[in-house]
Order: C-alpha cells, then sequence, then structure tokens
C-alpha cells in the first residue's frame, strides 16, 4: 500500500494550501481515510478523517472551519484544502487509510500510513 502526500511548501500566514494523496495498492472505496500531523517536538496530532464514501466527515477543533477533506474514490485520491493558515499549523502532514465496513470516520486505529508532506506557514 503506498499513500505518498503531495501540495506541501512555504505560505505566508492566511494563506491557502491543497494536500493530495494518490493511494494504490488498495481497494480504495473500502477504507476510511485521515489526515494527520506532527510538529518538530511534538507527538503526531489527528487533524480530519472522512468515510469511505466522503460523505461524512470529522474534524480537529484547531482546523474546523479552516480545513476541508474531501476524497475522490473514482481516482483513489483523497485531498486536504487548507485556507486560512496559521503558524501554529506548520507540520509535515501524513493521510492513512483504516479498513472499514460501517460509515464512521475514525481519529485512531489506522492500518496504513503514507509519507509525509511538509507545511510551513510563516508569520
Amino acid at each position: 500500500v503506498q499513500l505518498p502526500a503531495s501540495g506541501g511548501g512555504l505560505v505566508q500566514a492566511g494563506g491557502s494550501l491543497r494536500l493530495s494523496c494518490a493511494a494504490s495498492g488498495l481497494t480504495f472505496s473500502l477504507y476510511a481515510l485521515g489526515w494527520f500531523r506532527q510538529a518538530p517536538g511534538k507527538e503526531r496530532e489527528f487533524v480530519a478523517a472522512i468515510n469511505w464514501s466522503g460523505m461524512s466527515q470529522y474534524y480537529a477543533d484547531s482546523v474546523k472551519g479552516r480545513f476541508t477533506i474531501s476524497r475522490d474514490n473514482a481516482k483513489n485520491t483523497l485531498n486536504l484544502q487548507m485556507n486560512s493558515l496559521k503558524p501554529e499549523d506548520t507540520a509535515v502532514y501524513y493521510c492513512a487509510a483504516r479498513r472499514t465496513s460501517d460509515g464512521r470516520t475514525y481519529n485512531g486505529g489506522y492500518d496504513y500510513w503514507g509519507q509525509g508532506t511538509q507545511v510551513t506557514v510563516s508569520s
């Protein structure tokens, strides 16, 4: 299973970035998906999750109203639109997949993790 994230970069506070994760090696629609991030010296934290169909999303309080998670099951792609970025959003962002047979979203217990992409927000 491969879950490489892309789309990171350097942006000023208040700016936007769109992250993508192009999945391969799994039956994409059988998995709930999530985004996580890890800042230097901190533990990895949950950012957002989406269920297998894309109809249900769940966000960490710190990003609610600014980030939007979405998926395209036809293209095996997971996205994270990040608006109104803040310096505290600076981190390496990872996508993850969890095999599921229900329509729930999850903030943990993921089976597969991808390579991250660096997001740096300058003040």
